[in-house]
C-alpha cells in the first residue's frame, strides 16, 4: 500500500513539474476559474466563421469614431465581421455585457494608452451597449480622458490619451519625450481594472512624431534607437506600476502589440497591403514572425514585481490583414492599416480581455 502511494505521488509531481516546463516554453496562460485551474492558451488558435457574428451594428452604437466606422463610410465586404478567434486548447466565452456590468457594478476601468486603447475602449462600449441599449449612459469626450459610465450600474470606462505612458515636457528647446517621468499616472490611480497600451507612435518621423527631443537622464537627444528607448519607456512605466499600483485591488493588463499590414511582403504577397484585403491569414503562424517591440514587452512584463496580465494579441492580429479600415475611414485621408474597423477584431481583444476575467 505504502509503495503504490509513493509511486503516486511520484506521477502526480511529474504532472506538475512537465505542466510548468510546458507552461515556460509555450506562453501557456495559467486563468484561475471559480472552482480550478484551467490550462488554456487563449492566444494560439485559428481565425473561423460564425454566423452570429457581429457583436453590435455600427449604426446603433454612439461611441464610434468616423476613423473606425468601415460600414458606415462604404466598404463594400461583410466576411470580416463573421469571423471569430477560436482557441487551440478551449473554447472562448460568449460576451454577456448584462454579466460584465453585474460583475463590475461600481467599479472604475481604464484603458491607457494611443489611438488603439481608443479603437479598444469603444468597441468594449459599444459590446456592452449592445446589451443593454436602453440603459441610461454619459459619454464625455475629452483631450485627455475620455469616459463612457453606464449609470445604472456605476460602470466608468474611461480612456486616458497618453501614447508613449512616460511623459511630454514642453522646455525651452520645444517638446521632451522625457523617459524617466510618468507624472501622467496620477490620474490612473484609483482605477479597479488599467488596461495599458504604447508602441505605434514610437515609431513616428518627420511631421507626425510627437516630439522634438527626448531626455534619457542627463542626456538630451535629437533621436535615438526606436527600440532601445521604448525599452526604457517602458521600464519606467513597469516602475511606476511596482510602485504605484496595489494588485490586491486593481487588476493590470498591458494590450500587447497591434500590428500593421503596409508590408504584404511580411505574409509573401510583396505587391499588397492591407487595402483590399478579404479575408484573414489561414492557419495559426504569420510568416514575419513577431515584431521585436513583442520582444521588448515579454522582457519588461518578466521583470516586473507586480502581476501584469499580458493579452498576447499580436499573433492573432497578425492573422487579420483584412480587418483594417483601409480607405473606409470617414475624412481620414490615406490608406490606414494600423487601426482596426468597429465592429471587427478589437472586439476580439475585449473577449480575450473578458476570459482572462472569468475563466
Amino acid at each position: 500500500m505504502g509503495f503504490k502511494v509513493y509511486n503516486l505521488c511520484l506521477f502526480f509531481l511529474f504532472c506538475q513539474q512537465a505542466l510548468v516546463a510546458v507552461s515556460k516554453h509555450h506562453n501557456v496562460t495559467l486563468l484561475r476559474g471559480k472552482k480550478e485551474v484551467s490550462w488554456c492558451n487563449l492566444f494560439i488558435g485559428s481565425w473561423v466563421i460564425d454566423p452570429s457574428y457581429p457583436l453590435y451594428d455600427s449604426a446603433s452604437c454612439p461611441f464610434i469614431d468616423a476613423e473606425f466606422d468601415c460600414q458606415k463610410f462604404g466598404r463594400p465586404d461583410k466576411q470580416y465581421l463573421k469571423y471569430s478567434w477560436k482557441p487551440d486548447s478551449c473554447a472562448l466565452p460568449r460576451f454577456d455585457g448584462v454579466d460584465f456590468l453585474n460583475r463590475w457594478r461600481g467599479k472604475k476601468i481604464m484603458f491607457v494608452g494611443d489611438s488603439l486603447s481608443l479603437n479598444m475602449w469603444e468597441s468594449l462600449s459599444c459590446m456592452i451597449h449592445a446589451s443593454v441599449p436602453n440603459a441610461n449612459t454619459s459619454y464625455f469626450r475629452r483631450e485627455s480622458i475620455s469616459t463612457v459610465m453606464f449609470q445604472d450600474y456605476g460602470v466608468t470606462i474611461q480612456l486616458y490619451r497618453t501614447p508613449y505612458l512616460v511623459d511630454i515636457v514642453h522646455e525651452n528647446v520645444g517638446r521632451v519625450l522625457n523617459l524617466d517621468s510618468i507624472e501622467a499616472g496620477n490620474a490612473w490611480i484609483g482605477s479597479d481594472m488599467l488596461i495599458f497600451n504604447s508602441w505605434h507612435w514610437w515609431t513616428h518621423t518627420g511631421n507626425s512624431q510627437g516630439w522634438d527631443f527626448i531626455r534619457d537622464g542627463p542626456n538630451l537627444l535629437k533621436d535615438t534607437d526606436r527600440l532601445g528607448a521604448f525599452y526604457k519607456g517602458l521600464t519606467t512605466w513597469a516602475r511606476w506600476v511596482d510602485l504605484n499600483v496595489d494588485p490586491t485591488k486593481t487588476k493590470v493588463f498591458f494590450q500587447g502589440i497591434s500590428p500593421t499590414h503596409y508590408q504584404g511582403q511580411e505574409w509573401n504577397q510583396p505587391r499588397k497591403s492591407c487595402s483590399g484585403e478579404l479575408e484573414p491569414l489561414s492557419g495559426s503562424s504569420y510568416p514575419a514572425g513577431l515584431p521585436p517591440a513583442a520582444t521588448i514587452v515579454n522582457k519588461v512584463l518578466k521583470n516586473m514585481k507586480n502581476p501584469v496580465y499580458l493579452l498576447d494579441i499580436t499573433l492573432l492580429s497578425q492573422l487579420r490583414k483584412d480587418a483594417h479600415p483601409s480607405v473606409y475611414s470617414g475624412d481620414h485621408a490615406g490608406n490606414d492599416c494600423s487601426h482596426w474597423c468597429l465592429p471587427g477584431l478589437p472586439d476580439t481583444w475585449n473577449q480575450l480581455l473578458n476570459a482572462a476575467l472569468t475563466m
